[in-house]
Parts: structure tokens; C-alpha cells; sequence
């Protein structure tokens, strides 16, 4: 669940910069806009996975040794 939950936060910062930097939504130009359902799906996923992240910074980290 980390995992993807990284993933999905990394896709979202992506997108954000590319907006950002080049007036460029790669997600709504993926899923046909961003009206679209399926934009709006992968939208409220990245979403999600944001407030998931918020729970790593107080996990306690734990050393392998």
C-alpha cells in the first residue's frame, strides 16, 4: 500500500509540474480531459494517496541491520 500510494503521489507531483512549468495536464490529456470520469477517478486516487502519505511521516522508522 506504501508503494503505491508513492506511486500515485509521484504521478500527481509530476503532473502538478508539468501544469505548472508547461500549462500541460498529462492526466486529463491521457483520459480525455479533465471533465472526464476516468480523469476524475485517477484525480481523486492521487488524492487519496496524498492523505495516505500523511500517515508515513509518524510511522517510526525501523533499522535492518
Amino acid at each position: 500500500m506504501d508503494r503505491l500510494s508513492l506511486v500515485l503521489v509521484i504521478i500527481g507531483a509530476i503532473n502538478w509540474g508539468l501544469i505548472s512549468l508547461f500549462r500541460f495536464d498529462l492526466v486529463a490529456a491521457i483520459f480525455g480531459g479533465q471533465d472526464a470520469i476516468l480523469s476524475r477517478i485517477v484525480y481523486g486516487l492521487v488524492g487519496l494517496a496524498g492523505l495516505y502519505c500523511i500517515t508515513l511521516l509518524f510511522r517510526d522508522r525501523e533499522r535492518v541491520e
